[in-house]
Formats: structure tokens, sequence, C-alpha cells
């Protein structure tokens, strides 16, 4: 049977899965560490791949890889093919007056989403772009390619040095704000508004979701890769009407749907998914640092965070969390910081604190899913992924925020395995994976809880310019 790898480059690691390319079984794994930060050197990301994939056996008996990496960080290459300076990743938002002029410069927020899909917001490409425009225009008048993080470790695996072969896929491109999903074309014009240069730029060319780009210095065929949230759709088998919420770093509710979406308001981003549908996506910045940050200020760890947060009532004894612990991309407050509000002396207990801090995180993507609604996405489940979607108070916390059963899948690194099944498509001719073992799903039906959500928004109103 061949083997295929599937890889999951993430903001904060690499992760290598290797599984049977027909019936799904995992055969081994590995993992590294990525460094920290908003902008990092992207020669950490090959060291960390190669790590990984040695800890995960190596890939000798492998027939076919395909890799699945954070959107939006720019990786800006000379033409020799080397990195000009550390990419900015997704959540880099210094940009955010480049997005906001973009935006304008372009016809206004109704122009570009009709054009992408998205309004611009720090986190894009294109807005990442025109900071560099801006700010290092030495650096940008080197520029002679543009890649994103998935694109230039898929052509560091060639081994190539020539700009020309670097390639992509419709769904992570879709993250560029450069791209149109609907024509899966790159929109050259918002280009080189960007970087405020007329002059040809080699952007990756974009495959088919079955097709091979080229392949590793040993010989394994390399299929055309995706952004994060495609790949994790695909790995956890999202089908349309399904809305997947996932707790990584970042929170970001997306749903399959048969239809583009183009939403002027700027909350959701019309992205293109990794089999030739579309992916409309709601992000935040804040999801599993919160928890990170309840553990660190309660002294607990992941399991008693859980255990306090239900042990307590509903609404967490009045107390609400503004969860902008980074800023934030939805709603686009990227100055903004975290608010704790509803303190007194009778609520304040660690019980009430990490309730506070789980539903706080949480309310964001309720907001999300609501956006998806309003711009007519169906939704009919909802699939909760993701490392903060493991803490044992998430799930039936979730339910009663959002009124509705919620489903945890069984439990793997989805975005490996989206790019993993990407890889058996490639390699086997069909985009019908077979039933790759699941094990057991979790079913969460809680009491709706909708003064909680009320609290949450006057709250999230109230703070308006703060």
């Amino acid at each position: 049977m061949p083997y295929i790898a599937g890889v999951d480059s993430s903001t904060q690691s690499v992760k290598v899965v290797i599984r049977d390319a027909q019936t799904g079984v995992l055969v081994r794994e590995g993992r590294a560490r990525h460094p920290a930060g908003t902008e990092v050197d992207p020669q950490h990301w090959w060291v960390a791949l190669q790590e990984a994939i040695a800890q995960a056996g190596g890939m000798d008996d492998v027939s076919a890889i395909s890799i699945g990496g954070q959107q939006h960080g720019m990786v800006v290459l000379d033409s020799q093919g080397e990195v000009i300076r550390p990419a900015l990743l997704w959540n880099d938002t210094r940009s955010a007056q480049q997005a906001s002029d973009l935006n304008s410069e372009f016809g206004g927020d109704e122009a570009m989403a009709n054009a992408v899909g998205s309004v611009l917001v720090a986190s894009f490409t294109a807005s990442k772009v025109r900071w560099l425009a801006d700010n290092e225009p030495e650096n940008a008048d080197r520029v002679a390619a543009i890649a994103l993080p998935h694109d230039w470790l898929s052509w560091k695996l060639t081994g190539s040095t020539d700009i020309k072969d670097l390639f992509t896929d419709r769904g992570d491109a879709s993250g560029t704000g450069y791209f149109d999903p609907v024509t899966s074309t790159y929109r050259r014009d918002i280009l080189a508004l960007a970087l405020r240069s007329e002059r040809e730029i080699i952007l990756p060319r974009i495959l088919e979701p079955h097709q091979f780009g080229g392949k590793t210095v040993s010989g394994i065929p390399i299929a055309a890769g995706s952004g994060d949230n495609a790949a994790a759709a695909l790995g956890v088998g999202a089908r349309p009407g399904d809305v997947v919420i996932s707790l990584g770093t970042s929170g970001t509710a997306f749903a399959v749907s048969q239809s583009p979406t183009n939403d002027p308001k700027g909350e959701v981003a019309g992205f293109a998914d990794a089999t030739g549908r579309f992916l409309p996506l709601v992000c935040t910045l804040n999801a599993a640092r919160i928890l990170d940050a309840a553990e660190r200020i309660l002294g607990v760890d992941h399991d008693r965070l859980g255990e306090l947060a239900l042990a307590c009532e509903p609404g967490a004894g009045g107390l609400t969390l503004l969860p902008y612990f980074e800023g934030e991309r939805t709603p686009n407050r990227p100055d903004a910081t975290g608010v704790f509000a509803g303190m007194n002396l009778s609520n304040s207990h660690r019980e009430n604190f990490a309730r506070g801090m789980i539903e706080g995180m949480l309310c964001g993507l309720v907001d999300a899913v609501e956006s998806l609604i309003n711009l007519g996405v169906q939704v009919d489940r909802i699939l909760l992924i993701g490392g903060a979607a493991k803490n044992p108070a998430v799930g039936e916390i979730a339910s009663a925020l959002f009124g509705r059963t919620v489903v945890l899948p069984p439990p793997g690194e989805y975005v490996a395995d989206g790019a993993a099944r990407q890889a058996a498509w490639a390699l086997l001719g069909t985009e019908k994976a077979p039933e790759w073992p699941s094990g057991e799903t979790v079913a969460f039906t809680s009491s709706p809880t909708p003064q909680v959500i009320i609290n949450y928004r006057q709250l999230r109103d109230r703070t308006v310019g703060w």
C-alpha cells in the first residue's frame, strides 16, 4: 500500500503525519517547534520541517506529500530566490493602516470585497506588501517574487532556486488579497497598487486540487497544498452545511459552500477551499492563547482550568471578558487590548475567572457564526476543533453559547490530515478519500445562555474606539 505524507506548518509548530493512502491508517508522525513572534525568518520553518520529517521516520517509503500552512504570511524573494527579509505573519498587525489605505484607494470596501471576496485587513498579504513599500522601499525594490509560507516550503522541497517554479492552490492564494477566488486568477492591479510598482512580480502558479506541482529532490511528487483552514476542512471531512470552529492560535469559523461570498462589512473573508468550492471564513486573533493566559494567571493546567470553569454558573457571576489580548481582526481593532468587566467582591474568585475567560474567547466565535448566517451561509452542524477544543469545559460551554449541538470530532491533526488527503487524491486520482479511521465523536447539547452573549456584545460595543 502506498504511503502519503501530510504537513501542517502552523504558527507555533510543524506536524508531519504519514498515512496509508488507501486506508488512511496513521503509520507514524513527527513534530517540531517554530519560534515565537509575528515576524519569522522562513529558514526556521525549513529547519523545523526537516526535524519533524526525521522524527516521523523519514520519507523513503512515501509516494506523495502535500503541505498545509498558515495563511497570509508574506515571504518576499529576490531574483535569485533568496529571502529578502523575515516573513510578516498573519497575526502581525503593523499594516492595519496600509490595509485601510488600499481599500480606499481601490474604490472602497465594497469594491474590494467584490474584487477579491474580502475587505483587506492587516492580516492579508497585500496589506503587508504595501507596508513593505512604505517602510522598507529598498527591500520592496528587490522583490522579484512573493510566496506564502506553504508555497515557499513546497518550493524548497523541490530543491529549485528558480522562482518561476513556485506553485500553490486557489485556497491559499485567496488569502493574499490580490486573488479572485471566483475566476481563480490573480488581481495584478491590486498587487501593483500595494507594491506601488507596475513591474512584473512572479507569483506561484495555481494548481488544481488534484495536481502535483513538482517533486522533492529524492523524487517524491508534491501536491498543491493549501492554507491551514482549507486543509483543516478537508481533514475533518467538512461538507456543505458544516461550520468548523477552529480554536488554535487564532479562532476561525469557516463553512464549506458551493457559492462564493463577498462581505462589504469586512467581517467574512470570501476564501476558496481546497476542493474547488468556497470557504467563507471569519477569523479572530485571540483563541487558545486566552486559555494559556488564564492558566498562567491561575497557576493551573489545562484540565484544571476546565474543572474550575464548570464549577460555577453560566455568566461567571457577572464577569465578562473582551478577549482582545493581541488586538483583533474581527471586528477590525488592531490596537485594542483585553477588557475584563463586571468585577466585584462577590464574584472575584477562581471559578468565575476561569469560566469568564472561556466564555469571552468563545463569544467572538458566536459573532463569527452570526456573520456567516447573515450572508446566507447554510449552517447545519457546528464542528469544534483545535488545541483549545480539547479543554474539558469548552465543548459544553460552546453548546450553551451557540444555542445548538456542538460536535467534537475525534482528536487529530486536521490540517496535516487534510494535506495528506490531498496528496492521496493526487496520487490515486480520486477526490473521494476512503473513510479513514475516525474514533469517537462527542456531541454536546447544553441549555442556551443568551444573556452571556448579550453582556458580551454590550461590552464589545461600549469599547469601540478604546
